[in-house]
């Protein structure tokens, strides 16, 4: 007799505890969606009313050329407003992109036992973490997302520890990805005020983390979410989706494309990569630059997958906004913290929009 997912109880153990995960659920032949994954009507997606983020894709072949300069300021404009922006001619080859989206699936195809050895009471590598939702044990819904996480430190013990069915793809992603992330990244500093020889720029992206997330096919998708409302908490993501869609990004600020408080989706252009801020560029720019909040939507078209890398600061690195922004504005949005604090408060609560940023604030900003 198979598990009762009317029963809390028995599809927490069924989906978490025991690994099965959401795939392992829908393919029982779940018809309906569980009650423990019905969001609350205020952060369901309506997809009918968000409307596309239509800003073409940044050429990022033009840095370093006669165009560098009108490409920077594209850059950081898309930094400051929404804190999204695509780009193209990224040096990922669109062939290893293609590979990426397809090993994804096979990898989630996989018995329930294959990838269940990677939970996280279970790994035999902290490199290595395979999982659902987000925090299930703290979520009042469930995400309708299983995931496999692989942290990286060096090729070695990439090579040694992740799963050999994903292993050398996600290494080449990762590879491929961080001097993008570099090139980006010392634009994005040098608007700032710092010198590119400052040691804080490799002390910010020290850290890496390539994700792999499987949004299974929903047959409820009006009621559920993949990902709840959050920003993310590195310097900078590069994320890969696939051509089905769903990631949705919450305007700050009244601009041309949308007013404030609006969700434009980010629509999957062929050859392109998604780039975001996130939180402690937020905070490092003294709120210049937006770590945005966004969310992804499921469907019941097909499975959907999504591959982001995650760069993150040094786990002692000490965090704060530059000292000349402070002068310049004349109040310190943030405080200083270590990067290893906002980590753990970010990991121990459910996705809440931009709330994780509140464990940064300085109590004397407004």
């Amino acid at each position: 007799m198979g598990p009762s997912f009317d029963d809390g109880t028995s599809l927490y153990n069924f989906v978490v505890r025991d690994g099965n995960g959401v795939k392992g659920m829908v393919d029982s032949g779940l018809t309906t969606v569980p009650a423990a994954y019905t969001q609350p009507p205020r952060e369901r997606i309506d997809k009918e009313r968000a409307r596309k983020h239509e800003q073409p894709p940044i050429d990022l072949s033009r840095l370093d050329g006669p165009e560098h300069d009108e490409v920077a300021v594209e850059i950081v404009r898309a930094a400051e407003t929404l804190g999204f922006f695509q780009v193209i001619n990224h040096g990922v080859p669109v062939d290893l992109l293609e590979s990426l989206k397809d090993t994804a699936h096979k990898f989630f195809g996989l018995p329930p036992e294959q990838k269940a050895v990677y939970r996280s009471e279970v790994s035999p590598t902290p490199l290595v973490k395979y999982g659902t939702s987000f925090v299930p044990e703290k979520e009042k819904a469930l995400e309708w997302k299983d995931y496999i996480s692989l942290q990286y430190v060096n090729d070695a013990e990439a090579l040694q520890h992740w799963p050999n069915e994903i292993r050398d793809v996600a290494l080449e992603y990762l590879r491929t990805s961080i001097m993008m992330v570099r090139k980006l990244l010392e634009v994005l500093i040098l608007n700032l005020g710092m010198k590119l020889v400052d040691p804080k720029i490799d002390a910010l992206i020290d850290k890496k983390m390539v994700n792999m997330n499987f949004y299974p096919t929903c047959p409820n998708p009006e009621l559920t979410v993949g990902v709840g409302r959050h920003s993310d908490m590195g310097t900078l993501t590069v994320l890969l989706q696939d051509g089905i869609g769903g990631l949705y990004v919450k305007i700050e600020e009244d601009m041309k494309y949308g007013k404030k408080g609006e969700w434009v989706e980010i629509p999957p252009t062929p050859g392109a990569l998604v780039i975001n801020v996130g939180d402690m560029l937020q905070v490092l720019s003294n709120k210049r630059y937006k770590s945005a909040e966004h969310r992804v939507r499921t469907t019941n078209i097909a499975s959907r997958v999504s591959i982001p890398i995650f760069t993150i600061p040094n786990l002692t690195e000490k965090i704060a906004p530059l000292p000349h922004l402070v002068e310049k504005d004349g109040i310190a949005h943030y405080r200083e913290f270590m990067f290893v604090d906002y980590m753990k408060n970010f990991f121990g609560n459910a996705h809440e929009g931009k709330k994780s940023l509140d464990f940064a604030k300085n109590v004397d900003s407004s």
